[in-house]
């Protein structure tokens, strides 16, 4: 299959139409689309990504109207959640309504929706007329890819399109909040804190990790974000060993020498900037990354989140 690379959000949007599979960039990370409602579309996507079957997809929409069509109810959790921060990057849990199909939700009762605020992706999604399920556009369990570059070297010959845009602003996936019950759980760490959500919905509280509300959201039953180099996590470089093949991405200068480092000026940059990161050490055959952890306010929890993920084995 030939990828085609567009900077046109309407040319991209025909693929869709045609049930094709399309990359877009979003605020968090680039997003990989298929029309929600054809289970044939969706499946490709799966396909593509190596995806497993029962890791669900997020429904991304250009109107709150759209909504509608995908959810049963909208509880009054959801409501206010998305009046706060719609659009950009949380993502709101909800049952699913009889549209949609079981491949979008790997099998669930429930469906993940946000609305993206880049406006390349609302010109995309609103010349496609539906909405569009999208998971991370890489192939499963590696970084998730921040600019379109990355995209293709993932999935160039395997998907229809890919909508060019620039880097992505956050470089983390977004906040995923449960609100189908009457007391809502922040299922997925983002940029949307959890004292960002409690100043809306203050009785919200964190999932446990035996929870089984988790398979409700992507990114966190199946190993994710890995590069093909080892991840090292440090609270400070005290005994970072010096070594030849090694690379270092934190806030502080490391006193080791290291093949490649990255010093990022704030945990914003450092967020928007690990992904690519890994990525590049991956590039130059980099075989350990030391990860330096950082506060965990604000931010900060949901990027320590994708080390300690990175990290595991």
């Amino acid at each position: 299959m030939e990828t085609v690379l567009t900077f046109d959000p309407i040319e991209a949007a025909g693929y869709v139409k045609r049930g094709g599979i399309v990359a877009f960039p979003t605020e968090t990370v680039y997003g990989l689309g298929a029309n929600v409602f054809d289970a044939t579309a969706v499946a490709k996507i799966f396909e593509a990504k190596m995806r497993p079957a029962d890791n669900p997809l997020i429904a991304h929409v250009c109107d709150t109207s759209q909504i509608e069509r995908l959810v049963k109810n909208i509880t009054g959790s959801a409501s206010k959640l998305i009046e706060a921060f719609f659009p950009g990057p949380l993502t709101v849990v909800l049952e699913r309504s009889g549209e949609v199909p079981d491949v979008a939700t790997a099998g669930l009762d429930t469906i993940g929706v946000r609305m993206p605020r880049f406006e390349i992706a609302h010109r995309f999604l609103e010349a496609c007329g539906v909405p569009v399920v999208a998971p991370s556009a890489n192939l499963s369990g590696k970084p998730s890819p921040t600019t379109w570059q990355a995209v293709f070297e993932d999935l160039g010959g395997r998907i229809d399109c890919i909508l060019q845009g620039d880097p992505t602003e956050i470089g983390l996936e977004s906040t995923v909040v449960d609100c189908t019950s009457d007391h809502p759980v922040l299922l997925r760490l983002g940029s949307v804190s959890l004292s960002d959500l409690r100043e809306v919905v203050p009785d919200i509280r964190e999932v446990g990790s035996d929870d089984p509300a988790t398979v409700r959201s992507p990114g966190l039953r199946h190993r994710h974000y890995s590069p093909r180099a080892h991840v090292v996590l440090i609270s400070d470089d005290k005994g970072l060993p010096t070594t030849e093949n090694s690379a270092f991405i934190g806030l502080h200068r490391p006193s080791a020498g290291v093949r490649l480092a990255k010093i990022c000026s704030s945990v914003g940059e450092y967020a928007s900037s690990v992904f690519e990161f890994f990525r590049e050490c991956d590039r130059r055959g980099i075989e350990t990354i030391y990860c330096e952890l950082v506060s965990g306010e604000g931010i900060g929890a949901a990027l320590n989140d994708r080390l300690r993920r990175a990290a595991e084995d």
